[in-house]
């Protein structure tokens, strides 16, 4: 379990592979990738001032689950956190990015609490146990999306690990909420009798091209096409399903006890035809919908909506992704200090 090695994404990251045995498209893995925070040289003044105001999360893990249809290659996402202190972890999942083997079905589950074994791989290569409580280090969820969802599940099933939960645009719920309880018993036997069923692709790309519209050349991101194609993967009925029974669940109420932030853009945005819109809006969830979810996540929530962001809040056009940045300092400085 200590086989790390350079990642694809060079510099400071570095990966290890997770064994978690076989199903039947053969052997399944994880993927960890991590970066620490360097050190300061000697002559740095700030060495010798307090250790608390020079890097305040340095007694900090950070664990990032990304979403669907992706995988972790936001290299300004973990400088964020490793420049306060903090040792930053990104798991590609099973059958996603990093992780996805020949002969897999791209990003397919049936049950998201198997994800279970993923997350405890990792927490144990971090070196907190499996249940990820055996550290006197505080432990940060960050998820995105489907990433955002998987957490908060597993965060609520894992009471007193999680010191606190950050998610960015969580798919707490299905984009049409009211048709939900219809779709599911469908979805159920769907799932039952042909799981693998491939639904019509729905995406025409357009928030993949909202990205590349917004792409800030002073914050360059790259990703592999592979791994995160400009259309989604394939939507399997077991997979699907999956997802639908985990919104449900975050509908009648989780038990988060750490206090949660969820960042989300300030409004949604259809995208059945392309428009400039799509470069200042959600055009995957529909974000109020969203916002009234996360209130069901546990005792302290706090949701902070940002004005011209995307999905993905921290691949926004260069003024939502800055304002998305400083909340997220203020949310975790905060935190911080009081925790």
């Amino acid at each position: 379990m200590t086989d790390w090695r350079p990642d694809v994404l060079g510099d400071e990251f570095e990966q290890l592979t997770l064994e978690l045995g076989e199903d039947d498209e053969g052997p399944v893995v994880a993927t960890l990738v991590r970066a620490l925070p360097g050190e300061q040289p000697w002559w740095d003044l700030r060495r010798w001032g307090s250790a608390l105001r020079r890097r305040p999360l340095n007694d900090v893990d950070v664990l990032y689950v990304h979403g669907w249809s992706d995988y972790f290659f936001q290299k300004r996402l973990a400088r964020f956190w490793t420049a306060r202190g903090a040792r930053f972890f990104a798991l590609d999942l099973r059958k996603y990015g990093r992780s996805l083997r020949d002969g897999q079905t791209p990003g397919y589950i049936t049950d998201l609490a198997t994800y279970d074994e993923d997350i405890a791989a990792a927490l144990d290569a971090m070196g907190r146990g499996a249940e990820g409580a055996s550290s006197t280090r505080r432990l940060v969820l960050l998820g995105h999306s489907t990433g955002g969802l998987t957490l908060s599940l597993w965060a609520s099933r894992h009471p007193d690990t999680a010191d606190a939960v950050i998610l960015n645009s969580p798919w707490l719920e299905f984009q049409v909420a009211s048709a939900r309880p219809l779709i599911a018993p469908v979805a159920e036997l769907q799932a039952r009798w042909a799981p693998r069923e491939v639904a019509p692709q729905v995406d025409l790309g357009f928030y993949t091209r909202a990205q590349q519209e917004v792409a800030d050349p002073d914050d360059p991101v790259e990703t592999n096409p592979l791994w995160r194609p400009a259309q989604t993967m394939a939507v399997h009925a077991g997979w699907f399903h999956a997802i639908l029974t985990g919104h449900a669940t975050v509908a009648h109420g989780l038990t988060i006890d750490a206090p949660v932030c969820v960042l989300l853009s300030s409004r949604s945005a259809t995208p059945t035809r392309w428009s400039e819109d799509l470069t200042r809006a959600d055009s995957v969830l529909v974000v109020d919908d969203i916002a009234r979810a996360a209130l069901k996540l546990g005792t302290s929530v706090t949701v902070e909506r940002i004005d011209g962001a995307l999905h993905d809040v921290f691949l926004s056009r260069h003024e939502a992704r800055e304002e998305a940045y400083r909340r997220l300092d203020r949310w975790v400085r905060g935190w911080s200090a009081v925790g």
